[in-house]
């Protein structure tokens, strides 16, 4: 299954799916990803101004054959006054989870990523609670770094996070073998 996946641009039909994705209660995916009511027509004005792919954050559909079956996003992350990174984040129908598509649409981004753009780091955070994340970040070459201590305000609390990064040299040390 997860070699079907792909990733496109976001399209004006797509938008019922993220609306889906990210404003439905409860959540649509999982009790990861509900962050509460958002407006429901930002998505749709950010796409009519650039697609969801902007400067400084974007938006992708992943596609499983000919379905699409959830997002991938990324934002940009300073590090400093000359440096940045991205952070990114996914979110899956509930029906594409646990069948590899995560894994492979987070390696897809990574790739797009690092031949698109000059960042040298990639990182993301999921709940510490959300173990199926984090073995999708790990099987996509992530390295995990450390715990955010209630990072995430999220179901009226506090939760804490893990965080996950990986960087250029890690993808170009995978690619010869010396990793």
């Amino acid at each position: 299954m997860a070699e079907q996946v792909q990733l496109y641009p976001v399209t004006e039909a797509d938008l019922s799916l993220l609306a889906r994705l990210h404003n439905t209660w409860p959540a649509a995916g999982s009790a990861f990803e509900w962050f509460g009511y958002a407006d429901p027509a930002r998505a749709q004005r950010r796409w009519s101004q650039d697609g969801l792919l902007g400067a400084d954050s974007g938006t992708l559909m992943v596609r499983r054959g000919e379905e699409a079956v959830g997002s991938v996003t990324w934002r940009s992350t300073p590090f400093g006054p000359l440096n940045r990174g991205w952070n990114i984040g996914i979110g899956l129908v509930p029906e594409a989870q646990g069948a590899g598509i995560g894994t492979r649409a987070q390696e897809l981004l990574v790739e797009y990523l690092f031949d698109h753009t000059e960042v040298h780091r990639i990182d993301a955070q999921t709940n510490i609670l959300n173990l199926a994340e984090q073995r999708a970040l790990e099987k996509a070459g992530f390295v995990r770094e450390g715990i955010l201590r209630g990072a995430q305000f999220r179901s009226g609390e506090y939760h804490d996070m893990v965080s996950y990064s990986i960087l250029r040299s890690d993808r170009s040390a995978a690619r010869t073998g010396s990793a």
